[in-house]
């Protein structure tokens, strides 16, 4: 009988432990509780706010003028957005390349309207691999998928050219966007950032086009033709910084020939043509020492498909650098009208409208003397455009003593 008190006082203590546990464990539920909806509300405010901005089209939150319609940051993301836009488009007629393409062709062209709708799939700065997977990705959107023009550009070849940081395997072949890619789109900072530039782009040009980069073909636009110069010299520096140690890729010709492949065994019809950028972006391979290794390019691209070359001297490429151009915003960038001849000539359309000397059809056959005679060419052009030629040598010798540029 005498522990009896011991034990009770025992258990009343426990008890009271007990009590006091659970009363903190309460308190601790419920900040926690507090605290989760305290940062849960920014953050769901921050999602909110970025999808109904949508600052790259990735989820077609629709466009309202003056609020999201004029999207700046879009273009610099196209792998994200072009990526879902073949998802849900599923186009029958895709056009491929680099920049050169996806500011040049236009998928409304008149020839192209047989094989609707038609996108612009072309990215900037690609190199082949990345290409060949797009292809892949809209093969596997759409299987009925009938027709590809592929705009290839010697620098998509070179081997030092890895896939650009935007570039995600994971995004491809899929029929929804990924996790990883909705997270991104709608939490991250950078998109919030985009969202601001959207709100803000939008708000300072009212009646600008909202349409613009819907089919993927994302012209420039507005450009300071009082600027041509200056891109010009941007544009071949840019050459020379990124491509002065090209080598002749042996893996990008394999994806190359594995593009031809995969549309041979989806019997989908394929053109291939080179890009006709300017003659000074000639002439910048040539100050390289790699005037060789493009005429060898040239050869082991027709060794797999025909190919439509515009990459050469005439009328088009050759046009004076001047601050009133018709056919160039840069050194490599050819404008629409131009782009709109290039379909005319490859797709046999209109043919009386396009300049005679612009673009042949090139094949193991004649391309030894369509070589030959691209270097009688650029002999002549030389010597009629010595400020073009100096021009390209005095950038490079710039960019070789680094103190003076």
């Amino acid at each position: 009988m005498s522990t009896s008190p011991k034990v009770n006082s025992i258990s009343s203590k426990i008890l009271h432990k007990d009590k006091i546990r659970k009363v903190g464990l309460k308190k601790y539920r419920r900040f926690n509780l507090a605290f989760l909806v305290a940062t849960s509300i920014p953050m769901i405010a921050v999602g909110l706010f970025n999808i109904i901005v949508d600052p790259y089209d990735a989820f077609d939150t629709p466009n309202f003028l003056g609020v999201n319609h004029s999207k700046p940051d879009k273009d610099n993301n196209d792998r994200l957005y072009k990526a879902l836009d073949i998802i849900r488009i599923q186009p029958v007629t895709v056009l491929l390349g680099s920049s050169r393409t996806k500011q040049g062709l236009d998928p409304t062209h008149p020839a192209l309207a047989t094989d609707p709708p038609v996108y612009n799939l072309a990215l900037n700065g690609p190199n082949v691999y990345e290409i060949r997977r797009y292809l892949e990705h809209a093969i596997a959107n759409q299987k009925n998928l009938k027709e590809v023009i592929f705009g290839v550009d010697f620098f998509m070849f070179n081997s030092s050219l890895m896939n650009q940081p935007s570039f995600s395997e994971s995004r491809l072949e899929k029929r929804h966007i990924t996790w990883q890619d909705a997270i991104n789109s709608t939490f991250s900072i950078d998109t919030l950032y985009a969202s601001r530039e959207t709100i803000i782009d939008s708000l300072n040009q009212p009646n600008k086009d909202d349409t613009y980069g819907e089919n993927g073909f994302m012209p420039n636009r507005n450009l300071d033709n009082n600027q041509t110069e200056w891109r010009f010299n941007g544009g071949i520096k840019l050459y020379f910084e990124l491509h002065s140690n090209y080598q002749l890729s042996k893996p990008y010709l394999s994806d190359f020939k594995k593009i031809v492949q995969l549309c041979k065994e989806h019997d989908i019809k394929l053109k291939v043509f080179i890009s006709p950028s300017h003659a000074t972006d000639l002439e910048a391979i040539r100050a390289t020492g790699r005037w060789q290794i493009l005429e060898q390019w040239k050869r082991e691209i027709v060794k797999i498909v025909p190919v439509w070359d515009f990459y050469y001297y005439n009328s088009i490429t050759t046009e004076p650098i001047s601050n009133k151009m018709k056919n160039y915003a840069d050194n490599s960038h050819y404008t629409p009208q131009i782009g709109n001849l290039v379909l005319d000539r490859i797709l046999s359309y209109q043919d009386d409208q396009v300049p005679s000397d612009f673009g042949i059809l090139i094949t193991p056959e004649n391309i030894e003397s369509h070589l030959a005679k691209t270097r009688a060419d650029r002999e002549v052009w030389a010597r009629n455009n010595p400020d073009e030629v100096k021009l390209v040598k005095d950038i490079k010798h710039r960019l070789e003593q680094p103190d003076n540029y």
